[in-house]
């Protein structure tokens, strides 16, 4: 298939495109900062460009047959209303420039894959949560309706799905690149209570769901991208301690937390019970599902 990815230079996209290749599938990617992917394969091509800006790229993208949005700056900063308006207007408008940029040659033709993310439901406690819950409350829930609702104006013209996703466990980069240090040197700990729960997903899980999705043409709609065995950040807590051989009996207050990262402090101390239904139901199956075995994969066993 002829792919068009939009965020590729990041954690996830480079993944992505990777497993892509390896596939042979061809890959076009778009991007502001091209020596950041680099020439992986003759089949990859690279368009210059930003999906927050409209141009060349949007003719380019519109002669392929998936359309994947990874776009998305980061949420981890002190959340200013400067800040929230960045983490909102990254997505919302890059995704209404890439819905545009779709021919109306009917759904059959293209599928557009779309980034959101657990967020969407809030602080949900011991609920589980799958696909068919309505949203929750607070900044990252507002933020992802604004994404989806924008990704569903392409519903006429394309087939649309949107990733929900949990945390994503990687080798260099993503969650565990700023966890590692501290567990490695024995002081990290359990957030808060711990007793939060902590949807996580392997990222060679993510990148092969991803590619599930976009050959599963009868799926459509929101997609639940976590483990179907979610664990409580004192369970993941005590996982990462024992598989790095380091002790993880130093909690962090929940008011040091609140204090370090004021609004943001909301995503590390209430968590979601996320669970991957859609996924599950259409039978795809997660090389590593549980924690333990992830962890290892990541990082050896001690």
């Amino acid at each position: 298939m002829k792919i068009f990815i939009a965020g590729g230079t990041g954690f996830i996209g480079q993944a992505l495109i990777k497993k892509l290749l390896l596939t042979g599938h061809a890959v076009t990617a778009l991007a502001r900062n091209p020596a950041k992917i680099g020439d992986l394969s003759p089949q990859l091509r690279i368009v210059p460009g930003s999906p927050l800006i409209s141009g060349p790229w949007q003719q380019e993208l519109a002669n392929h047959e998936v359309i994947i949005n990874l776009t998305g700056a980061s949420i981890f900063t002190r959340w200013t209303p400067a800040a929230k308006k960045m983490i909102l207007r990254s997505r919302v408008a890059a995704t209404r420039n890439i819905v545009e940029a779709i021919p109306a040659q009917g759904p059959s033709r293209i599928t557009l894959i779309n980034a959101s993310a657990a967020g969407y439901y809030g602080s949900c406690q011991d609920e589980e949560k799958y696909e068919t819950d309505p949203p929750g409350a607070g900044f990252l829930s507002t933020v992802c309706r604004a994404w989806e609702k924008e990704a569903l104006q392409a519903q006429g013209k394309a087939r649309v799905l949107l990733m929900r996703t949990g945390v994503v466990l990687g080798k260099d980069g993503g969650a565990l690149t700023t966890m590692l240090p501290a567990f490695r040197f024995g002081v990290g700990g359990k957030l808060g209570s711990g007793r939060q729960w902590f949807p996580w997903i392997h990222l060679d899980d993510l990148t092969s769901a991803i590619i599930f999705l976009m050959e599963n043409k009868e799926i459509h709609g929101p997609v639940n991208l976590s483990a179907p065995k979610p664990v409580r950040n004192e369970e993941f807590t005590r996982c990462l301690g024992q598989n790095l051989g380091r002790p993880t009996f130093l909690p962090v207050p929940r008011f040091a937390i609140r204090l370090a990262l004021g609004e943001l402090s909301s995503v590390v101390l209430e968590g979601c019970r996320m669970m991957p239904g859609v996924l599950l139901a259409n039978g795809f199956s997660f090389r590593l599902p549980k924690l333990q075995s992830a962890l290892e994969d990541i990082i050896g066993k001690s």
